[in-house]
């Protein structure tokens, strides 16, 4: 009998599997995010504080002769490593208006109204805060929910909530981070270059062509979408928002049909069993040229039968949630906390209209236009989802972590005390508004 696996291989396998589903586990990426905001944490209010802030702001970048190009690190990753994750974001945003929950105009309202409401009031209770003062352009901050974390504190409410609330949450975050990536482009970008802007949409063009031709090459959208994020890097729209339109782009269209798949693996599975049963001796498919052929023909069939969408989601699904944003959490989250300021938050503008835009904002906003709309008969709610599981959704809404601190390092570049504040209230109203929803949907649900 051939040898499969290995005595250690199947040893390792016992540990290693379990430790795959961990890794796999909705709630995972919301704890190593937790623990790279703490290490963050740490370090900035240690005597390494001086070493951590050198590090993130190292220049980084390409010389060629008399012509350079560089950012620092901390720049390198808020605009370039996180276009990965817009780009994760835009893939899911179209499955979602595709086959998605929100693809049906019924179940579409109340989650499209909840979202709008979630960004809607936190921006209006934030400028009632702020207006007329040199911090007003900070509106877009209360906006934002971070899927990861409040995905991750759903998760751990387990069997007590409905599926439905995940697929409401999903769809909520979705639409809410659609309208924050507009707002970025819209409202926190600088001049407008329209030659760099140009550039960037011949480029989308040309990727819009290769769709409909039925070019799927993972390097071709790579390739034209990396220029697509140097164009717009140069036009003055944040290049993220690159990210999201690269992901417009990429085919939904798997190349061959269901009926095409079930009779190609049948007869890629005949054509093995007849191998098999005509091999002589115990030869492992290493040494068997057209078995091997066989099983990668397989391989090649599922490519065809599967949409690019999907499988690039799933590619990226892992290395953005346990990679990018770890990283743009370690980056960003390193906040040196002066007890005195921390103390002064409670009569800080800045830092009032992010709490109160985050915790009551999303809290009221996001139930109250759900409601409207329901009342209205409008649209209605799965059948197991009901308004208290709503206004539970609603207090997660207000974990605006990742996209939140994303918008006030653009709106406050140059005012590094009031970017440290509002950092320092994002991370109080994420905690509120996560130990608020869990408590709510754990006890009132």
């Amino acid at each position: 009998m051939t040898l499969i696996k290995t005595p250690l291989e199947k040893s390792f396998e016992k540990l290693y599997s379990p430790f795959q589903n961990f890794i796999r586990d909705q709630t995972t990426s919301s704890m190593i995010l937790i623990v790279c905001v703490i290490i963050a944490l740490v370090i900035a209010n240690s005597p390494f504080y001086q070493h951590y802030a050198s590090l993130v702001e190292l220049p980084l970048g390409v010389v060629a002769g008399d012509w350079s190009f560089s950012m620092g690190a901390r720049h390198w990753i808020n605009d370039g490593l996180m276009a990965y994750f817009f780009f994760l974001l835009g893939l899911e945003i179209k499955r979602e208006v595709l086959v998605g929950e929100i693809r049906e105009l019924n179940r579409l309202v109340p989650v499209a109204a909840a979202a709008f409401g979630g960004m809607l009031v936190p921006a209006m209770i934030y400028s009632a805060f702020n207006i007329a003062t040199n911090t007003a352009q900070g509106w877009g901050i209360p906006m934002a929910t971070d899927t990861a974390f409040a995905v991750g504190i759903l998760a751990l409410l387990g069997h007590r909530i409905p599926r439905a609330a995940f697929a409401f949450l999903t769809a909520l975050a979705i639409i809410d981070d659609l309208g924050a990536i507009l707002v970025i482009a819209i409202f926190y970008s600088e001049t407008i270059s329209v030659v760099h802007l140009q550039i960037s949409m011949l480029l989308l063009l040309s990727l819009v062509v290769c769709n409909l031709l039925g070019i799927r090459k993972a390097s071709v959208y790579l390739l034209v979408g990396g220029l697509v994020w140097v164009a717009m890097l140069g036009s003055g729209v944040h290049s993220t928002v690159a990210g999201i339109l690269v992901a417009v782009t990429v085919p939904a269209r798997p190349k061959k049909g269901p009926g095409w798949f079930i009779n190609r693996v049948q007869k890629l599975v005949r054509q093995f069993e007849r191998l098999e049963t005509e091999k002589d001796d115990d030869t492992p498919i290493l040494g068997e040229e057209e078995q091997h052929a066989v099983v990668e023909g397989v391989k090649d069939a599922a490519e065809k039968a599967t949409t690019p969408l999907r499988r690039w989601e799933r590619v990226l699904e892992q290395p953005i949630a346990l990679f990018v944003l770890p990283v743009f959490a370690l980056a960003n989250a390193g906040i040196p906390i002066d007890t005195t300021l921390l103390s002064g938050l409670g009569t800080e503008p800045l830092a009032l209209g992010i709490i109160m835009g985050l915790v009551v904002g999303k809290g009221i906003g996001i139930p109250l236009f759900c409601w409207f709309t329901i009342r209205l008969k409008l649209g209605q709610l799965p059948s197991s989802l009901k308004m208290q599981h709503v206004i539970g959704l609603g207090l997660l809404g207000g974990m605006g972590f990742t996209m939140s601190i994303f918008i006030s390092g653009l709106g406050f570049t140059d005012d590094h005390q009031s970017l440290l504040i509002a950092k320092m209230a994002i991370l109080v109203a994420s905690v509120l508004a996560g130990v608020g929803g869990y408590l709510w949907l754990r006890f009132r649900t």
